[in-house]
This record gives C-alpha cells, structure tokens and sequence, in this order.
C-alpha cells in the first residue's frame, strides 16, 4: 500500500528533523518511515490539540484494532499502517504500548519519578526505535539500542519542549530531589542555579542513553545508518545548545534548520566513504560542556527500563 500526500504531509507537519533526515533513505524504506510516522503522528495530534480530542483518539484507536483483526477502517493512515505491519512484522504489543502512552496524555499531567518517565517513553518512543529496527531488517540483537535510539531522542524533546508542555499543564522530567517544584518560566527564573544543574544533569542522561544507542551502530547498513546518524546528530546539537543556556528552552524552540541538517548528512556521507564499518560516533559527552556528576539515584537507575507488564518495557 503506497503512501499518499497525506502521509508526507502528517509527518513533514510533525517533525521537521526526521522528515528531514528520512528522505535520504532508499524509496522502498522512506515509505515504510512515511507510514509508521504518519499512524502515530496522527494519534499523537488528538492527545496534543487544544482542546485535546479524546473521543477522537478513541475512535482512531478502535478503528485500528477493528483493522487489525480484519475489518478495513477505510483510513488510509490506519490501512496502510496495519499493512505495514503485517508485511514487516511489528508486533502488536509494541502498538499497544504505544497507545497507551498517548492515551497517558488524556489525563496524566506530571510524572513525578524517573520510572513513570521511562514507562511513558517505551510506548511514546523507544517502540519506535523497535518499530524502525524491523523496517530497516536488523537484527534481533540491535533491539536493545533501537530502544535507546528512541529514548534518548524523547529525552531531549522532553527537555526542549518545557514551556510549550508547561502551557499544557504537563511535566515529563521527574524533578524528584532537586529542589524545584516546577518547570515553568518562574520557577525557573526563581531559581536560576538550580534550574541549570537539573537541567544540565538530564542531559547527562541523555548522552548516557545516546552511548548505549551508538554501541548498536554496528548492525546498521551504512545506507541506512547515514539518515540515522545525521538524525541523532541533530539532536546532539539541540542537546549541546541548551546545556550552555537551560533557560534557552523558555526563549525559543531549539530545532535545527534544513541546511543544518543537509550540510550534516553530507560530512556523515563523506566521513563514511573510508570507513568499512560506517561513519564515526560521538563521544556520550561534549567536551565543551562538563557537568556535575549524576545523583546516585539516577545513576543507579538509568540503565533500567520500565516493566512490561502494562506494555511499556
């Protein structure tokens, strides 16, 4: 089933970064990515409208389960998602989970220890890592590092998107024992030193996630490791820019331009082209941006992702 201007357009209107980086894959993946991107950009849009529409999502959700046991919904995004699956073998499950991230949005507004976020980012992105290692033929061994491809990237949309989750009564960092008891403008402002070291600290995190992302690097085919390195790369850069200035994420939304992004795969394509084993990773942490030591709490706690028992692994 072959994607639509509908399917570009959801997931261009989505995400500048990946919509960016995606169309560099070959024709055959690139749709498979158009597909996948546009099922879950269109459920993520009734959770995050405002007004959210949550009669919406539970019909989008139910016309997806009535197609997956059989019964066409006659929605493209949904049709050609569950074709997708079928033909590229993503488990049920992993749809389940993410669902029920997005329907955690529908009523849950702050997530208050490192386990709640991290049981939110299974099912709102370290599945999509998963989804998009069975799109590109992975081994099962790379699952792990999809996973942590798909939370390190959540991770830093979390930390740059605080004002605008803010003005919609959410928090998805756990501020736990730093002291703050907010994200917003103010508190921010309140407290300056201590809103820049909890926000310097979760970044750490994120480079820790992103090292063990890179360590899967190894099983990706250079064709397709080129858009993801370059994706991953973006984000690095976001990450890099707020750690010099955390109060930057209340002044603008910290996105890469096009050019950025196309001069970046162009040096990743070329770094390739002497390198058998694909292009170079980046170092966990900047060198330019030394920070405090993670709290033991976090430390201890990083590597460990969320239970399944609820569909969030």
């Amino acid at each position: 089933m072959s994607i639509t201007p509908l399917h570009r357009r959801t997931f261009k209107q989505g995400s500048r970064t990946y919509y960016n980086s995606s169309i560099f894959f070959p024709d055959d993946v690139r749709e498979d990515v158009f597909i996948l991107y546009g099922f879950v950009r269109v459920a993520d849009n009734y959770v995050d409208s405002v007004p959210q529409d949550a009669e919406g999502f539970v019909l989008f959700r139910n016309a997806y389960r009535r197609a997956l046991n059989g019964k066409p919904s006659g929605d493209r995004i949904i049709d050609s998602f569950v074709d997708l699956m079928q033909r590229r073998n993503l488990q049920p499950e992993w749809v389940d989970a993410f669902l029920h991230s997005m329907e955690l949005d529908l009523y849950k507004t702050s997530h208050n220890s490192i386990d709640e976020t991290l049981e939110y980012i299974y099912g709102s992105a370290e599945v999509i890592g998963l989804f998009m290692a069975r799109l590109l033929g992975l081994p099962e061994e790379s699952l792990a590092s999809a996973r942590m491809q798909g939370r390190a990237m959540q991770y830093i949309n979390f930390i740059r998107d605080i004002d605008e989750d803010a003005a919609m009564d959410r928090r998805y960092l756990p501020i736990g024992a730093s002291g703050l008891t907010a994200l917003d403008r103010a508190a921010a402002h309140a407290d300056r030193r201590r809103f820049e070291a909890f926000i310097r600290e979760q970044i750490e995190l994120y480079r820790a996630w992103q090292a063990e992302a890179e360590a899967g690097y190894r099983f990706i085919p250079r064709r397709f490791l080129i858009p993801i390195k370059t994706a991953s790369d973006m984000y690095g850069w976001t990450a890099d820019r707020i750690y010099r200035d955390p109060l930057l994420v209340f002044e603008t939304k910290v996105k890469p331009s096009k050019p950025r992004v196309i001069l970046r795969m162009l040096r990743n394509t070329l770094t390739s082209l002497d390198r058998p084993g694909g292009v170079p990773v980046r170092p966990a942490r900047s060198s330019r941006s030394p920070a405090p030591p993670l709290p033991h709490s976090l430390q201890s706690r990083r590597r460990q992702p969320a239970p399944t028992a609820s569909g969030r692994g």
